[in-house]
């Protein structure tokens, strides 16, 4: 059996969070693979953007922001988002020498003796005095119930396996779920010629808000109230609302971004709405988001009674060695930048919270070296 292998700080995911923390663990003097490890379950680099459809170009993407020290630059907003960013996080990787163990899945996290986390992986474990997770929403898509749903007797697919508009020319589309994707997926099928109905919950809400810097940090306050209580985060929509964008005005002039209501049921030929009106459908696509991918963690039982991880910035409040980045506050590319800094110094300098009376042990000197 392979021995355990110790490190001071562990680092799941190296996504956009998850490699601004490996950033600022390696410039305040961790070295990679003996003071910090980076586990990574893709084949190569990009995080949860090498699998996005390539119709989703940079251009049309939400706002990349630039990760520590290293600015994307002006990519070809008609390229690929998965291309670009792939490509952009492993210059990243290689420029400040990450070391990222890939592919590597994490099967789940455990408390040792000695105030230690153990992570178990496909290839052998490591303990670490800390551990940084960063492991987003992409492996966990949400797919709600409704009745009749075994009944359908087209086809469903999630976001996450939506390749290209045009396999769907000609078909009926039901596209289910108010965010941005939603409304970018209507657009592109619609275009594609796709015969396309909406069923959102509540009514869209459009906003002519500028989506800026102010505006991120306002959202993110909202988020953070919430995780601070112990509850779910809100999804993104839910918390920003749509950006009233000419493209997507243009979609409700046309008729193509005007939703039908919540859905009832559906039914061997399509589905009810809420209303009693009923719409014919090839497909379902479910644009009804993604939830934390945190199955890893179960054993350390984090949940409150909320339903939620009770945070303190990027701290579980339950247990203060281990982060979440990606999580609540920090789940857009913006705050995933700063979460991922936060985590970083916190597990350096071992910062500890009001709950916790014990000093955290700071990362041991031989795995450090000097900077200036």
């Amino acid at each position: 059996m392979t021995q355990d292998r110790d490190v001071d700080v562990a680092v799941i995911g190296a996504g956009q969070a998850g490699l601004s923390a490996a950033y600022y663990l390696a410039r305040r003097g961790l070295v990679p693979e003996s003071g910090f490890v980076v586990l990574d379950a893709n084949e190569g680099p990009g995080g949860a953007w090498r699998h996005r459809w390539d119709s989703l170009t940079l251009g049309s993407a939400h706002g990349i922001h630039d990760l520590p020290r290293f600015p994307l630059g002006t990519p070809d907003p008609r390229e690929p988002a998965s291309s670009v960013v792939s490509r952009y996080y492993g210059a990243f990787e290689a420029e400040f020498g990450l070391r990222v163990q890939r592919p590597v899945q994490v099967r789940q996290v455990s408390r040792t003796a000695g105030n230690r986390l153990r992570i178990a992986t496909n290839s052998g474990a490591w303990r670490a005095r800390f551990v940084i997770n960063a492991t987003g929403t992409w492996d966990k898509p949400y797919w709600p119930a409704y009745p009749g749903q075994r009944d359908f007797l087209g086809s469903q697919l999630h976001t996450r396996d939506f390749r290209s508009a045009a396999d769907f020319a000609g078909r009926r589309v039901l596209v289910v779920g108010g965010g941005t994707s939603a409304v970018q997926f209507l657009l592109q099928l619609h275009d594609a010629g796709a015969h396309t109905v909406w069923s959102t919950r509540r009514p869209p809400e459009f906003t002519r808000t500028p989506f800026d810097a102010e505006w991120g940090r306002g959202v993110e306050r909202l988020v953070s109230g919430r995780t601070r209580a112990g509850l779910p985060p809100l999804s993104v929509v839910a918390s920003t609302g749509l950006p009233l964008t000419p493209q997507y005005q243009k979609g409700i002039d046309d008729g193509v971004l005007i939703s039908r209501g919540p859905l009832e049921r559906l039914t061997p030929e399509g589905a009810e709405l809420e209303d009693g009106s009923t719409a014919a459908a090839d497909v379902i696509l479910w644009a009804t988001g993604f939830r934390a991918s945190l199955s890893h963690l179960a054993p350390l039982h984090l949940r409150e009674p909320g339903g939620g991880i009770r945070m303190d910035g990027p701290r579980v409040v339950k247990l203060p060695t281990l982060f979440l980045v990606g999580y609540g506050e920090s789940a857009s590319t913006l705050g995933a930048t700063r979460a991922g800094r936060a985590a970083a110094l916190a597990a350096l300098q071992g910062w500890s919270t009001s709950s916790q009376t014990n000093s955290v042990t700071v990362p041991s000197s031989q795995s450090r070296r000097s900077t200036a």
